[in-house]
């Protein structure tokens, strides 16, 4: 069982700044990839961007050059830094972690922001 806790969501401003962290524990025993999907009210969840192990990264076209993904494989953490928010970025944001042909969920965190 793995489990991932995300801290770091909340209210900001548009043209402001917010950085989430997600830290895996539990039977690690090599994540292979993780990352932050989101879903806005009526939306379906769509990545947000990932990383893998060799620190290659993936991100969402709407994200591109204001977020940026990093990872710290000692602590099983990973680390998503928000610039230049948008209130289109308003959404519950998800970590997620894919190990052994498994996908894993975190509970999610709210990054509201207003105009």
């Amino acid at each position: 069982q793995v489990q991932l806790v995300e801290s770091g969501g909340g209210l900001v401003q548009a043209g402001g700044s917010l950085r989430l962290s997600c830290a895996a524990s539990g039977s690690i025993s090599s994540i292979h990839v993780m990352g932050w999907y989101r879903q806005a009210p009526g939306k379906q969840r769509d990545l947000v961007a990932y990383i893998n192990s060799g620190g290659g990264t993936k991100y969402g076209d709407s994200v591109k050059g204001r977020f940026t993904i990093s990872r710290d494989n000692a602590k099983n953490t990973v680390y998503l830094q928000m610039n230049s928010l948008r209130p289109e970025d308003t959404a519950v944001y998800y970590c997620w972690a894919h190990m052994s042909g498994n996908s894993y969920w975190g509970q999610g965190t709210q990054v509201t922001v207003s105009s």
